[in-house]
């Protein structure tokens, strides 16, 4: 089990995504499972504050992952709601839904009946310090503000925003805020994960240091080595 948490524009979702390609581990992208709950709720129109109607949807949403080659696509039922979970909106909502007991708790026992069947990698705010705190390796990847927002923003034109960079800055500023001052399961390290700052590093660069860190931990630990290794 391999738990990579950290803020949005840290490149944790590349990062994770290459890396499990490498190890041939499956990949958990636990945000995009938040993401859909939010787009459910959205498009009910329920509020919030609707916990009893909240929990209802939430606990019988049927979220899939399908992996085909190296894409993912992720289902509500049978939709394919891989581009609508992406939408701006969705960023807030997520954060908005992942605050709520109710939501975290049905998504929480979903992730870790996923981690059950097999080697993974899990890639969210808490997996190292809720979800899997027995990970065998935890990584809390980071970047500098200004550095997230370009990434964003970048992001944001390829799939032809018209948004101002100034705006992405204050979604991004507002979106920390939220993931880092809930209640439940707030952002941060967990206390035994490996922190790298990706500020000027690309996401192969990245993965290259987790494989560097992993094998010095599993020379210490005595992990079998073919866990770790690269299976490319």
């Amino acid at each position: 089990m391999i738990t990579i948490d950290g803020p949005t524009g840290s490149g944790k979702s590349t990062v994770g995504r290459l890396l499990a390609k490498r190890l041939r581990y499956h990949y958990l992208d636990t945000g995009a499972m938040y993401r859909a709950v939010g787009l459910a709720i959205w498009r009910a129109g329920t509020e919030l504050q609707n916990k009893e109607e909240v929990a209802r949807r939430c606990t019988s949403l049927d979220i899939k992952f399908i992996h085909k080659g190296d894409s993912t696509k992720i289902c509500i039922g049978d939709e394919d709601v891989t581009k609508a979970i992406r939408e701006p909106l969705m960023d807030l909502m997520a954060s908005n839904v992942s605050a709520l007991d109710i939501v975290r708790k049905a998504m929480i026992r979903l992730q870790r009946k996923i981690g059950s069947q097999g080697s993974l990698v899990a890639e969210g705010r808490d997996m190292g310090t809720v979800v899997f705190p027995e990970a065998n390796h935890k990584f809390y990847l980071d970047a500098s503000l200004e550095v997230r927002v370009d990434r964003r923003f970048q992001e944001r034109q390829e799939k032809g925003e018209s948004i101002s960079r100034k705006k992405v800055k204050e979604d991004l500023i507002e979106r920390d805020y939220q993931d880092m001052n809930r209640r439940l399961s707030p952002l941060k390290p967990a206390k035994d994960a490996e922190i790298i700052d990706t500020t000027q590093l690309n996401p192969h660069q990245v993965v290259e240091r987790i494989m560097r860190k992993m094998k010095q931990r599993g020379r210490r630990t005595g992990i079998p080595k073919r866990s770790i290794s690269s299976t490319k």
